[in-house]
């Protein structure tokens, strides 16, 4: 019998179209001799619905979602039941759309990329691909994700943080916290954002100041890293879960200028290199095998640290010297990083199948836990402030 999975993708992001791309792709590649699609779209309002215009990526073009209900999931526990939103029948009725077996969330950015909507599945107790929510929230806050690397000994470059509130309380004094901590040029980010929205180069006090006040437009925590001057940037893709994990092709993406941009990442990248002019990426990239061997190595390290699952893409920063540093992880890449994989022997729909049967084995192991404890609790301990004597025993 074919496995139902719930394609979710869109959402309340910045990164919403981005979201909505990978979705389709998914959507496209995946086996249906396996599985059956239930399409999932969050609007940018956060609404949820399903519908067969979903499947057509030329009806967002053409804005021609013209199908679509609105549909609901509930917190219950083992109810994985897709259900017609109450608006449209009714508070007190229940309608059954479809079940699902499993989940498969393709949406980049806050509310899908950050352990929010991973939060919703675990409660849920079903399946679903990719990280859970430690690693998904960890990977997402670029603050937290150094914090972890540098405690496990993992290279990343210099860094400083602060709160948006500090910055609107007293520039100034945020200004020279970041100035005695380092020397420019610096990368301002939003700490919880991707595809390089919102980052920006500062060279010195002047494009701080204007960085800083693009990126707080975007979150209420900011992160200031040393620049790392003339970079290659090369990607690593990581599949697996506990320490049962492989690694992809590296890649070198091409003709950026400081920062790889959103229309570098999404726009001009549809093209795979080969070292041609034009290209805009090579796979596999042009570098020496030790520096290959340690990035993958690093790669696979990053991975287990945040205790992710599925398959994430990791990006590192190459200096002159041929020192790395580890940028970032990506929990939940473009397109699944699908290209790193082909030439590892998982075309896209076996990258697919993959992937839903590691999410399957991360179920299987978290069920094997124990969730109930009995105890003879309520009977041992009185309330204080109620007729029976206060609390005793805890």
């Amino acid at each position: 019998m074919k496995k139902k999975v719930a394609i979710i993708f869109g959402g309340r992001s910045v990164e919403h179209e981005v979201s909505v791309i990978t979705g389709l792709q998914v959507i496209e590649n995946i086996d249906k001799d396996k599985y059956d699609i239930i399409p999932i779209y969050i609007d940018k309002e956060g609404k949820w619905f399903t519908g067969n215009s979903l499947l057509d990526f030329g009806n967002f073009k053409n804005d021609n979602l013209k199908d679509l209900q609105e549909v609901v999931l509930t917190l219950n526990t083992n109810d994985h039941n897709l259900y017609l939103h109450p608006n449209s029948i009714g508070l007190f009725r229940r309608k059954i759309l479809d079940k699902i077996d499993i989940v498969f969330p393709t949406i980049h950015g806050t509310n899908g990329e950050d352990g929010t909507i991973q939060g919703l599945f675990e409660l849920m107790n079903i399946p679903y691909v990719g990280g859970g929510v430690l690693a998904s929230s960890v990977g997402m806050d670029k603050i937290l994700m150094k914090e972890v690397f540098k405690a496990c000994g993992l290279p990343t470059v210099d860094y400083c943080w602060f709160y948006r509130t500090k910055w609107m309380e007293n520039q100034e004094k945020t200004i020279n916290y970041v100035e005695e901590k380092l020397k420019y040029p610096l990368f301002v980010k939003p700490a919880n954002l991707g595809s390089s929205i919102g980052i920006s180069k500062a060279k010195d006090r002047e494009s701080l100041i204007n960085a800083v006040e693009i990126a707080i437009r975007y979150d209420r925590k900011i992160i200031i890293e040393k620049a790392v001057e003339n970079p290659r940037e090369i990607n690593c893709a990581v599949m697996g879960y506990n320490d049962d994990v492989i690694v992809s092709l590296c890649e070198e993406p091409l003709g950026w200028e400081e920062i790889l941009t959103f229309e570098d990442k999404y726009i001009k990248s549809n093209t795979k290199g080969t070292g041609k002019e034009g290209s805009r990426r090579i796979i596999p990239a042009d570098i020496e095998e030790d520096i290959r061997e340690k990035i993958e190595e690093l790669a696979k390290e990053s991975f287990m640290a945040i205790d992710c699952s599925g398959n994430s893409r990791i990006d590192f920063l190459l200096d002159e010297n041929g020192k790395i540093f580890i940028n970032e992880i990506n929990t939940l890449p473009g397109s699944i990083a699908f290209y790193l994989w082909e030439k590892k022997g998982y075309p896209f729909n076996k990258l697919i199948d993959k992937m839903i049967n590691i999410a399957i084995k991360v179920h299987e192991d978290k069920n094997e836990n124990m969730y109930i404890y009995e105890a003879d609790l309520f009977k041992k301990v009185h309330l204080g402030g109620t007729k029976a004597s206060s609390v005793k025993g805890i």
